[in-house]
């Protein structure tokens, strides 16, 4: 464990399409730290029986089961609800907080939309207090982009098949999104350079995160 304890949580969000995970990785690589996507946490249970059983081993049937009918709503357009959302960011609280415990700095993509959800990140830092969003080591970047921009994304996406996000679902995504003042979160358009994005959040880093 790090004698300071001075770990760090970056989260990426922003709708989908707005190029989280590959900002993600890039940002990642930059501070030669771990990164994390947020499907991860409820889409692994779609890779096969072996991981099925996997899972099943380590979260019970219910919550594989959870995990499944969460991947089939939003391949059929259905938005998740509140009650299926829960359980999935719970366990990302509880993966980002092992990790501060133990000094890491860590980037994750997560769409994040509404308040409520980041405060459940937010939590994942021992020492927040509701309300301290200066203090707090879980740092939100919005990855900010028109319905346009964003639309043509999902829609090149979808024709090389590389996103399981049908289009339907964008405008619910964009009526969700929350991003008061008072929380300081950070915003950068999407339609800068990935390597723009990534030298901006750095700096952001440098002169934000680690005062």
């Amino acid at each position: 464990m790090s004698a300071k304890n001075d770990g760090k949580v970056i989260v990426l969000m922003g709708v989908s399409g707005a190029g989280k995970s590959t900002i993600g990785k890039m940002l990642g690589k930059a501070l030669s730290c771990d990164f994390l996507d947020a499907d991860d946490f409820h889409s692994l249970s779609n890779r096969g029986n072996r991981i099925d059983i996997l899972l099943t081993n380590l979260l019970g049937k219910f919550h594989v089961l959870t995990l499944i009918v969460q991947l089939d709503k939003m391949r059929q357009g259905i938005a998740l609800s509140d009650e299926d959302r829960m359980p999935w960011l719970e366990k990302i609280q509880e993966s980002l907080r092992k990790r501060l415990l133990d000094g890491e700095t860590v980037v994750l993509a997560c769409s994040s939309l509404r308040k409520q959800y980041r405060e459940i990140l937010r939590g994942s830092d021992p020492d927040y207090k509701p309300g301290s969003y200066t203090s707090c080591k879980v740092k939100f970047v919005l990855l900010e982009g028109n319905a346009e921009v964003i639309a043509a994304r999902l829609q090149k996406r979808a024709s090389e098949e590389e996103h399981f996000m049908p289009l339907t679902l964008l405008q619910s995504q964009f009526d969700l999104l929350q991003a008061d003042e008072c929380e300081k979160i950070f915003k950068i358009s999407v339609v800068l350079s990935p390597e723009v994005i990534v030298n901006t959040i750095l700096e952001m880093v440098a002169n934000s995160l680690n005062p």
